[in-house]
């Protein structure tokens, strides 16, 4: 859907007037570009504090790419080395070759601004304990990662080694002169360790103060930038590869104000199948239908991306590819045959996956044309239905050998204040919404073959599940619930490796929000740090990214995809 406002204040006069008034300017919020599915956008100003009292950060000119090769930078600057083999991880930055240490973390040349040169060279002393692992995580993506730069796609400050709450000054000086000169749609994020791990009171409290910082930053740099909270847990570092990409990429476009945990990767999630071994073995595909009542799909309009289904199967390694990092996987989508869940089934497929997209009989025609699209398979069947759990696990263990993706999309509104609710429009609401996503999950965890070692299992909730909306306690309990069910499952599933997450999306533009009075629509675009609505396709990228076996330091979490909604936390 075109929004108008947007095009009008874009340029010209409108954008004159717009500003002449204050009145919002929503930017053209870049996305991922099919030809270049994995783009990390560059450069990329890394820093942080070069030691548990050092300065915030050195415009030393010493620059450096993610795969360690020195780049040149700025007239008159000297190159420096970045970091070491991805293989090796931050150790192997450290192994071999003098040179001077990265200031691409922020630190200075010399080793009075924190940088120093040595026999260790390669990895930077001064960007904080993260820095490294930055490196490493962004390693193969070609950005640059530099000290300075005149406008950057990306600010990203290290703030691991905060010792207590005098230091914060540090994102001051660093971010204060430079966050107007990120690139339009660009991205500030500060890297922390979690409060839980904090050695003492004073550092516990400097880390919980980073989530006030970056909630208000986001709400005042506009220009389609975004601020995110990343805290990585000790162990969490080789975790980093997939949250890092997704986070500086256009991929994130509608994601900001967000706190996002990392911690290890449960053990025994990967698959050691060999390259095409599973699929190979997996069935020719087809629709089964079975006695339905009517369930639509969440919301209806915009598509995302198409795209073939991979065949090739997986290593078993754990490390995305860039290109496909889904490749080799099986998905299940529920409510795939319009809106979002269309968008989650294109997405999943463009980036790898085989999708089985599965809704109700009445939509067969619809989801028959979104499956030939995606090169995967439909399934007919009523997730409400007595047997529906017992039907789903018999197609996937049958057809497919066991899912690796599983997307909780379905649902349905049936909005009335609660004094005029009937109990068929409370029952229905909760039934699709929360009750047929928990059965569902509960008969693939009993069946040994339904869901494989190291699955992904990605719930659909909403912002109105956290922030709450009026003639919605209905749709609004039953979203809630979606985030208490991940909540609940997250450390049963840890102990086979399953990661459970859910995504909660905002204002997204479909024909449902088409359909609002021209006044709620509007509040409902612009009441974000973003000022306007986001699409169908941005909630599929987030579902995506923890969808993918590099996201296994992830659970348990609810990420909102809402332009940082002005409502909720």
């Amino acid at each position: 859907m075109v929004d108008r406002y947007q095009r009008l204040t874009s340029a010209g006069p409108g954008r004159a007037i717009a500003r002449r008034l204050g009145l919002p300017r929503p930017a053209v919020l870049p996305r991922r570009d099919p030809a270049r599915p994995a783009a990390v956008p560059g450069p990329i100003v890394l820093a942080g504090p070069a030691g548990p009292h050092g300065p915030a950060d050195s415009d030393s000119a010493t620059t450096g790419d993610a795969t360690g090769r020195p780049t040149p930078g700025p007239a008159g600057d000297v190159a420096g080395a970045a970091a070491g083999d991805v293989a090796g991880g931050a150790a192997g930055a450290r192994a071999g070759g003098a040179g001077a240490t990265g200031a691409g973390a922020g630190a200075g040349a010399d080793e009075s601004s924190g940088g120093r040169a040595g026999a260790g060279g390669g990895a930077a002393e001064g960007g904080g304990e993260l820095a490294d692992a930055v490196r490493a995580a962004l390693a193969g993506t070609g950005v640059e990662l530099v000290a300075a730069a005149e406008h950057p796609a990306a600010l990203v400050y290290d703030a691991s080694g905060l010792a207590d709450a005098t230091q914060l000054g540090g994102l001051r000086e660093f971010l204060g002169p430079r966050v107007r000169s990120v690139c339009t749609g660009g991205r500030v994020l500060v890297l922390s360790r979690p409060p839980a791990e904090a050695p003492d009171v004073a550092s516990h409290v400097a880390r919980r103060a980073l989530t006030g910082f970056v909630r208000s930053l986001g709400k005042e740099v506009g220009r389609g930038v975004t601020v995110s909270l990343l805290r990585v847990a000790a162990g969490g570092e080789s975790s980093l590869d997939s949250t890092l990409r997704f986070l500086l990429s256009p991929r994130s476009a509608y994601v900001s104000g967000q706190v996002i945990d990392i911690g290890p990767a449960s053990a025994g999630g990967a698959d050691s199948a060999a390259p095409g071994e599973r699929a190979s073995r997996a069935r020719s595909t087809g629709g089964v239908e079975s006695a339905a009542s009517v369930l639509g799909a969440e919301s209806a309009g915009g598509a995302g991306r198409s795209g073939s289904a991979g065949g090739a199967g997986r290593s078993g390694s754990g490390v995305d590819d860039l290109e496909r990092p889904l490749a080799g996987r099986t998905a299940l989508v529920t409510g795939a045959a319009q809106g979002i869940g269309a968008a989650i089934a294109e997405t999943l497929a463009a980036d790898g996956a085989t999708v089985v997209c599965l809704d109700v009989p009445a939509q067969g025609e619809t989801l028959a044309a979104v499956a030939n699209r995606v090169g995967g398979s439909s399934l007919h069947l009523d997730i409400t239905a007595e047997g529906a759990p017992r039907e789903l696990v018999e197609y996937l263990t049958q057809r497919y050998d066991g899912a690796d993706i599983v997307v909780h999309n379905a649902g349905v509104l049936r909005d009335r204040t609660l004094a005029k609710m009937t109990e068929g429009e409370w029952d229905t609401v909760l039934s699709v919404n929360l009750l047929a996503p928990q059965r569902l999950t509960a008969a693939l965890l009993d069946a040994p073959a339904a869901l494989r070692p190291g699955a992904r299992i990605v719930c659909l909730s909403s912002l109105n599940g956290i922030a709450g909306a009026a003639g919605q306690t209905n749709y609004a309990a039953s979203k809630a619930g979606v985030i208490g069910l991940v909540e609940a499952y997250a450390p049963v599933l840890a102990q086979r490796g399953v990661t459970i997450n859910a995504v909660a999306p905002g204002f997204i533009e479909t024909r449902m929000t088409a359909s609002m009075p021209l006044t709620v629509r509007e509040v409902g675009r612009r009441a974000n740090s973003l000022a306007q609505g986001g699409l169908p396709v941005d909630v599929a990228e987030a579902v995506s990214w923890l969808a993918a076996p590099g996201s296994g330091g992830i659970t348990g979490q609810t990420v909102r995809v809402c332009g940082q909604s002005l409502l909720g936390a």
